[in-house]
Parts: C-alpha cells; structure tokens; sequence
C-alpha cells in the first residue's frame, strides 16, 4: 500500500465524523430552538418550566454520573462555585422563560444571547482581562441591535406573540445571569470533568429553581396534564439532546465553526415562531436580530471565536464541551 493510499484511508474516517459532527450540530441547535414553543405550550409560569426543564435532565444526568464517576471528587471550593454556576444557570432559565410568556419568542432568544458581551465585560471589570477591538465593535453591534428591538415593540401595542417592553427586558436580564454563570464557573472546569461539572451545576440549577418556586408559589405539584408532554420534551429534547448533540460536534469540529452553527438558534427560533407560534417577523427584529448576531460573532472572536456561551462553554479539546445549563442556553 502507498503512502498516497494510506492518506486517503485515513481521511476517510475523519471525513465520516466531521459529518457526523455537523449533523449533530443541526439536530442540537434545531433541540435548543424548540424551548420557546415548548415553553410558550406549557402554558404555567417560567419558573415552574424551568425547574421542571432542569429537574428532568437531572434525573436522566445524576444517575448516569454516579454509576460512571471515576476518581475522587474536586475540591469543596469547586463544588460550590459549580453549584454556584448552577444556581445563576436556574435564573437564566427562570427569566427567559417567563420573557416567553410575555414578548415574542424571537425577542426572547436573541436578547437572551446576547451573554457573550456580558461575559466580556464580566471579565475586564473583575479579571482586568482587557478586550480587544473586535469586542467593542461587537458590543456596539449588539446594543445596537438590542435597541432596534426594543424600541420596534415600544412603537406599538400588543400581546403576546408580537413584542413586549418588559418581556425584552426579562430577556436581557436572563442573558445577565447566563454571563454571570460563565464568570463564575470559567475558573474551576479545568479542575474536574464535563459529566462531574454538568451534574453539579444541574444539581445546583434545580435547588435554586425549587427554593423560586416555593418563595414565589409557583405550581409544582398541580401542573395542569396537558402541560406536561412540553415540560418532558423541555429536558429531554431542549435540555439533554440539545446540549449532548453540541458537547459531540464539539469534539469533533473546528472551534469557529461549532460557534457560527450556534448562532443558528436565534433564526431557527424565530421560524419556528412563525409556524408553530403564528409570529410575525417585523422589520424591527429581522434588522436587530441581524445586528445582535453580527455582535454576538464579533465578540465571540475575541477569544478565537470559542462558541456562543448562551449554548456551551469549553473545558480541555480532550473533554468536549460543558453544556451550558445553555444553555444551555435555552
């Protein structure tokens, strides 16, 4: 056998998983884009979905971490600050959801991700980690964008489905509490491995999400039935197969390219709206969601374009990618 032959044997494997990776890619951006339907079919509180959302994937992810756990575990310092992750996670998902309930689901999704420039000023005022210009001519884009937004729903009236003030507000705090979550976890997942960080932070996710729940009296226990097909389909499909189709592609795709095909939520989302929701596009958020994107990607460059923390965050090439709940971003 040639050396020319043997090249192309073993390119041929590597060609198969790049497919592979990207296939998995679409499913899970397709995954993630369905929260907003499935949040908005629900139809109970934002809290009540997004504890629901996360205890659901517990019960899939605690079990199978435990049974697989090698190794001992990571300092008590790290526990709590991934627990601490976990909790600021819950509140990302508290907020976006209840921005679905009241702006549209597109508004909702591309406020939300705007966590990227929020993680870069998270880190230059805490770690004195000065950004680069791509990140301001990111942010600019973004605010921009934000702005044409809101400012398209301030101009009229209307319900659900077609653009609140306040509901675009939620969604922008939910994009606060997502950054919040990458600050505060970015230090300690080189100190332990993907599954180990993902069960502590849904752990600490769903505490936070039950104490809402209590203090808010949100429905736990009387969840209307025709409720749940969506509260199920939230953790396993949205939560479980988004973000273990995007911890696959990861490994196995170029950093840029798994962070332009994230970027893809936003646009899924809104036609899903469209179809599924009867959303109108405005002119207001094909030209922000434009905007807010063209940001987001900017911004994402600044760290060679590691991918949107909305969806994922990276730990080691070795191990992957911890899903953001991203989750999570939603």
């Amino acid at each position: 056998m040639n050396l020319a032959s043997t090249v192309a044997d073993d390119r041929q494997p590597r060609s198969r998983s790049r497919t592979a990776a990207f296939v998995a890619l679409a499913i899970s951006v397709v995954c993630i884009a369905w929260s907003a339907p499935l949040v908005r079919w629900a139809g109970v509180p934002g809290v009540t979905s997004a504890f629901y959302r996360v205890f659901i994937a517990a019960i899939i992810l605690v079990p199978y971490w435990l049974f697989s756990r090698r190794g001992s575990l990571p300092s008590t310092a790290a526990i709590l600050l991934a627990l601490l992750g976990g909790a600021f996670f819950g509140m990302d998902l508290a907020f976006f959801n209840t921005a679905v309930l009241r702006t549209s689901a597109t508004n909702a999704m591309v406020l939300t991700n705007n966590s990227p420039v929020f993680v870069g000023l998270g880190t230059w005022l805490l770690f004195r980690e000065r950004p680069r210009l791509t990140f301001w001519i990111g942010l600019a884009l973004a605010l921009g964008g934000c702005l044409v937004i809101v400012a398209g729903d301030m101009m009229k009236h209307g319900g659900v489905g077609i653009g609140d003030f306040g509901g675009d507000m939620l969604a922008a705090a939910a994009s606060v509490f997502f950054a919040a979550y990458l600050v505060t976890t970015g230090r300690i997942r080189a100190q332990m491995g993907t599954m180990t960080f993902t069960t502590l932070a849904v752990i600490g996710s769903v505490i936070t999400m039950l104490v809402v729940c209590v203090i808010m009296h949100a429905p736990l226990t009387h969840v209307p039935s025709t409720a749940w097909p969506s509260l199920i389909a939230l953790g396993v499909i949205s939560q479980v197969g988004g973000y273990l189709g995007v911890t696959y592609a990861l490994g196995r795709l170029p950093t840029t390219a798994a962070s332009v095909g994230l970027l893809g939520v936003a646009p899924v989302t809104a036609i899903l709206a469209v179809i599924f929701l009867g959303e109108p596009l405005t002119a207001a958020q094909i030209v922000g969601g434009t905007l807010v994107l063209a940001g987001i990607f900017a911004v994402n460059r600044r760290t060679h374009a590691s991918p949107s923390p909305r969806m994922l965050a990276s730990p080691s090439p070795s191990e992957g990618v911890i899903p953001g709940s991203d989750s999570i971003v939603c």
